[in-house]
């Protein structure tokens, strides 16, 4: 991979219509990047219900999801299920190799991915796959590295952002939504 002179990976220009997997770490992305703890020790997390939005309006195209990320919560459990995300890799210290078996089980390369992730354990895999995105609240270090930096942060919006935006690219955004309130009519 050639790099620019800022030292960012340069990429080939993105077909969108390539893009077949949206890929998010959790913690910072899909959240604010909080852990709470109550006395008893149990943890708790602030999901966005405008990122779940979009995720059902991925619900009527053919784009698949995945949650990989470093931890491991019940929680997160729980909201991929709500959400209907059928790939959730939890406590994965090394996101590339699981991405690359993801990548292989659907019949995809890199080029066929987008990965939003926030912080230093994530560049490894944004730098292969197809799109990087990152929300506003990374790290300035990591967002020199990304793609797209979202206008919102994580937990507040980030991923529906996203979400949007690769709709509107792949020129499907206007169909996934009226699929949607079809649904709920």
């Amino acid at each position: 991979m050639s790099h620019d002179k800022l030292g960012k990976p340069t990429k080939p220009l993105v077909r969108w219509e390539k893009i077949k997997l949206l890929a998010f770490d959790c913690d910072g992305v899909l959240t604010d990047g909080r852990i709470i703890y109550d006395s008893a020790g149990v943890e708790s997390k602030n999901f966005s219900a405008q990122d779940g939005m979009g995720f059902m309006l991925l619900w009527g195209t053919d784009i698949q999801t995945a949650v990989i990320t470093g931890r491991e919560s019940s929680l997160l459990q729980r909201r991929c299920d709500d959400l209907k995300v059928p790939h959730l890799f939890q406590k994965i210290p090394n996101k590339l190799k699981v991405a690359e078996e993801l990548l292989k089980d659907l019949g995809f390369g890199f080029n066929n991915m987008l990965f939003m992730g926030d912080d230093w354990n994530d560049i490894p895999l944004m730098q292969r796959a197809a799109v990087s995105v990152c929300p506003a609240n990374a790290p300035n270090s990591v967002k020199a590295l990304c793609d797209i930096v979202t206008n919102a942060g994580g937990g507040h919006g980030a991923v529906r952002e996203c979400i949007e935006y690769v709709l509107v690219q792949k020129g499907i955004f206007d169909e996934a939504v009226l699929k949607y309130l079809a649904r709920i009519s």
